[in-house]
């Protein structure tokens, strides 16, 4: 059994690609950045665990949010299901693939065996687009090759793993929609992404979290082996965490919203993710350099810029929230 999905959805980031997948396959055709905005995947989390070697520095929010808030902004019937059983598991993927629709999966990275540089990460996300007899057909991101195939004993190992941001054996499908006002749908993501921005529920969301970095990333030197520090940052960049990745996305939603919704402060807003963007990416090549060096000037550098980056998305956001 395999979905003719041609051309696959080709994206940056796992959860909107997975989103895309199964939005082409309901004839719902819309960019990545407009997926990440209307799902209203912007934020900050500095998370400190004892799980963790460093914490982690995050630039969105919880996995499978989007998910939900995306099918809601557009009107789509979201059908999630978790279950502890891995015959349940395969019994919910199989059902909807033998109707003919992807399912959306949520796994551990660490044991797709596509994954060119393996590491653990519990929030990933992918589609899946079919299956034979020992394999199943997956979409990933661009930088994993798009279409891939696994084995299906891989693929059981992946979802039932255990560890930060993992799942019960998660699966979902997006079922019938209704038809999306979207200036009105832009309009309404960004007032509640940017409230939420402003108003975190916890001090280590939001602006409060860049604060919070910016106070705490000066001391990582104190907590152990240096080689942690090269791992965020290549986490923060070539992951995608952390860094200036979800501000760019941001900033491409910003610009295509506008011509959708026009106003003068999506026009700003834009102007100003676009300029701070870049400055994300210098916090991670000094996390990099402290990580190399063993120095402790890269990370009072971060430090200090990460209260300026503070600053400048607090008003960022205050400004769509006022206009909003």
């Amino acid at each position: 059994m395999l979905i003719d999905l041609v051309p696959p959805f080709e994206g940056r980031h796992s959860e909107t690609t997975t989103a895309g997948t199964l939005l082409r396959h309901a004839g719902v055709e819309l960019s990545e950045a407009m997926l990440f905005g209307l799902g209203e995947g912007l934020s900050f989390i500095y998370w400190d665990s004892g799980s963790l070697d460093v914490p982690l520095v995050g630039g969105r929010v919880k996995p499978h949010a989007l998910t939900e808030k995306l099918a809601a902004a557009l009107g789509f019937t979201l059908d999630t299901q978790e279950t502890s059983s891995p015959i349940t598991a395969w019994s919910n993927v199989r059902r909807h693939l033998d109707e003919g629709t992807p399912v959306g999966i949520r796994l551990d990275c660490y044991h797709l065996d596509y994954i060119r540089t393996p590491y653990h990460f519990g929030g990933h996300y992918v589609a899946m687009v079919g299956y034979d007899e020992g394999h199943a057909h997956l979409v990933d991101t661009a930088q994993q090759g798009t279409r891939n195939r696994v084995p299906l004993e891989s693929l059981e190992r992946a979802r039932a793993a255990t560890g930060p941001m993992t799942a019960h054996n998660l699966s979902y499908t997006l079922g019938p929609c209704a038809e999306a006002d979207l200036p009105s749908a832009i309009r309404a993501a960004v007032r509640s992404t940017a409230a939420g921005f402003l108003n975190p529920a916890m001090r280590n969301v939001g602006y409060r979290g860049i604060e919070q970095a910016a106070a705490l990333i000066p001391t990582w030197l104190e907590r152990g082996p240096t080689e942690q520090l090269t791992r965020t940052a290549n986490l923060m960049e070539g992951g995608g965490t952390g860094g200036a990745f979800f501000r760019n996305l941001y900033a491409e939603f910003l610009g295509e919203a506008r011509t959708i919704a026009p106003g003068k402060a999506l026009e700003a807003a834009c102007q100003a993710y676009t300029a701070l963007a870049p400055k994300w990416s210098e916090v991670a090549d000094l996390l990099a350099q402290a990580g190399e060096t063993g120095r402790q000037a890269p990370l009072d550098q971060a430090g200090s810029l990460l209260y300026d980056l503070a600053a400048r998305e607090r008003l960022a956001m205050e400004t769509l929230h006022e206009a909003a």
